[in-house]
């Protein structure tokens, strides 16, 4: 072949033999796809423009268009994020939401319950011992020995003799003093005051008593910080838990009141028995304890300390009074027009008196 005669010198290369014959596969038509003649029409294109060619797209304006439908064709339609607002539920689904949102703000924690219930069952404890130290004092023995009709002492001690000895003894249960405290005691003849078995009862007295007042100190220490619990997260706590402490020591001092009158002997009786072992507190009439501390004292101790109980609960209960007002509710609808009434009467009194003026 030369410049002038394209025409190669291989005599067996025909340049007209498949001239249509694609020069890549990729463009060769696929099987099925409609071909034109020599006449027209585009040769190796499927008859369906709309699907892609599997061999390949013929351009890269095909080939986007292709991935294009087939990714429209692969991904899921999703419905729009607030289409589901624009849906009303049903007056059931709407009623059962209302009312667990009534129930959610009904509903209390439990621990101030939990608070209010202790500081309730604490009220009467504490004023129980508050009363007891109350009159295991000086000045009650003061009162008891001075007062008309209180029985004297036949042996031989005068008032004056029992006020001393009697506040050795009381004295001795708030101190830390040993059993010496009173067994080195003498009368004004030189023997000495108590017998050995009076002054370990008044041990075994001295535990009970200096147990109960520290079981007291406790019991106030965990009552103010119930309070102060109650203080920050329920509005009305503290009154509700000592208004119900109140109803439960008025109750309890009832029962026990009830039970003294009944029989005196056997309520004094049993109460020892729970403290004290059997043979260590009784005493003959002529010892020093029953000389000092004859019946007629513990029944008037027992009456002053069921008053002082009583007048506390009451108070308490007179404060805490759930009223309307402590209890943050509206006053009453009657209440209200006769507050409004009435001022409307001084509102017209002062009208007439300007004008009168």
């Amino acid at each position: 072949m030369s410049e002038r005669n394209p025409t190669p010198k291989d005599p067996d290369l025909d340049l007209h033999e498949d001239g249509h014959e694609p020069a890549f596969d990729w463009m060769k038509p696929a099987p099925g796809s409609s071909q034109q003649s020599d006449d027209g029409g585009s040769v190796g294109r499927p008859a369906n423009p709309t699907q892609p060619n599997p061999t390949g797209p013929e351009s890269r304006a095909d080939r986007r268009a292709a991935e294009a439908a087939a990714g429209a064709e692969q991904t899921p339609t999703e419905p729009h994020p607030t289409s589901a607002l624009q849906i009303r539920p049903s007056e059931e689904e709407v009623r059962r939401r209302q009312e667990q949102r009534d129930q959610a703000a009904k509903a209390k924690p439990v621990a101030p319950r939990i608070y209010q219930v202790l500081l309730a069952i604490f009220f009467p404890v504490i004023l129980l011992v508050l009363a007891v130290r109350a009159v295991t004092s000086p000045l009650f023995l003061w009162v008891e020995y001075n007062r008309p009709g209180f029985p004297g002492d036949g042996y031989g001690f005068n008032t004056d003799d029992r006020m001393t000895y009697g506040s050795y003894t009381v004295d001795y249960l708030s101190n830390w003093s040993g059993p010496r405290y009173l067994g080195d005691l003498v009368n004004r003849s030189g023997e000495k005051l108590f017998l050995e078995s009076e002054v370990s009862h008044m041990a075994d007295v001295k535990m009970v008593f200096l147990s109960a007042m520290g079981a007291g100190a406790l019991l106030v220490v965990l009552s103010i910080v119930a309070m102060a619990y109650l203080a920050r997260r329920s509005k009305g706590g503290i009154r509700r838990g000592l208004f119900a402490g109140s109803i439960v020591t008025l109750v309890l001092i009832a029962v026990l009141a009830t039970l003294a009158l009944l029989g005196w002997q056997q309520f004094f009786t049993e109460f020892h028995r729970i403290f004290f072992a059997s043979g260590t507190w009784t005493f003959a009439l002529e010892d020093t304890l029953i000389r000092l501390f004859p019946g007629q004292f513990w029944v008037d101790a027992g009456i002053v300390i069921a008053g002082l109980v009583v007048v506390a609960a009451v108070v308490t209960f007179i404060l805490t009074w759930p009223t309307r007002r402590r209890r943050g509710l509206a006053p009453v609808r009657g209440q209200e027009g006769g507050d409004e009434e009435t001022d409307a009467k001084d509102a017209s009194s002062e009208a007439v008196e300007r004008r009168s003026a």
